[in-house]
């Protein structure tokens, strides 16, 4: 699908479904377009493999975008939320984050807390505005160009 949408987003079949193996060479495609430093096909297969709440994001059958979760006592952590670069700024990465808010529920998380790259400002911007707070800087936590990069640790209370 190109970036110029012939019909508006919001008419076009969108679906959640939770990742498969099948999936993971058009998820790796998204991870490199959209990260200098991107999760690898292992990385996806091994979160796969450990029982971590994966789910794609589909419009018209084709996967747009991803989360990875891991929930465990009481607590659920966001590993990657990700939609394909052509198609940001529809508020699909909203939807996802919603979902991914439900699944943490469903694990009985009284909590989601995140990572995110302190230069990543729209990310930030999505977590602050869905009710995320921010608890710490991680100093040198994310590879980058230049060395090393902070990450912002935000955090979510749940209401189940």
């Amino acid at each position: 699908m190109s970036a110029q949408f012939d019909i508006p987003v919001y008419e076009i079949a969108h679906r959640l479904r939770p990742m498969s193996e099948a999936d993971l060479p058009c998820i790796h495609r998204i991870e490199l377009a959209s990260y200098e430093h991107p999760w690898s096909q292992g990385n996806f297969s091994d979160s796969l493999g450990a029982g971590y709440s994966m789910w794609v994001h589909e419009a018209d059958g084709e996967v747009i975008g991803y989360y990875a979760m891991m929930a465990a006592a009481g607590e659920a952590h966001l590993l990657n939320l990700t939609i394909a670069p052509q198609w940001r700024r529809h508020g699909l990465g909203r939807d996802l984050l919603d979902h991914c808010l439900a699944r943490a529920c469903d694990h009985h998380a009284e909590s989601l807390f995140l990572e995110v790259r302190t230069s990543n400002a729209a990310a930030i911007a999505l977590y602050h505005s869905c009710g995320f707070i921010d608890l710490a800087v991680r100093r040198g936590y994310y590879p980058a160009r230049d060395g090393r990069e902070d990450a912002l640790i935000m955090k979510k209370e749940l209401t189940c």
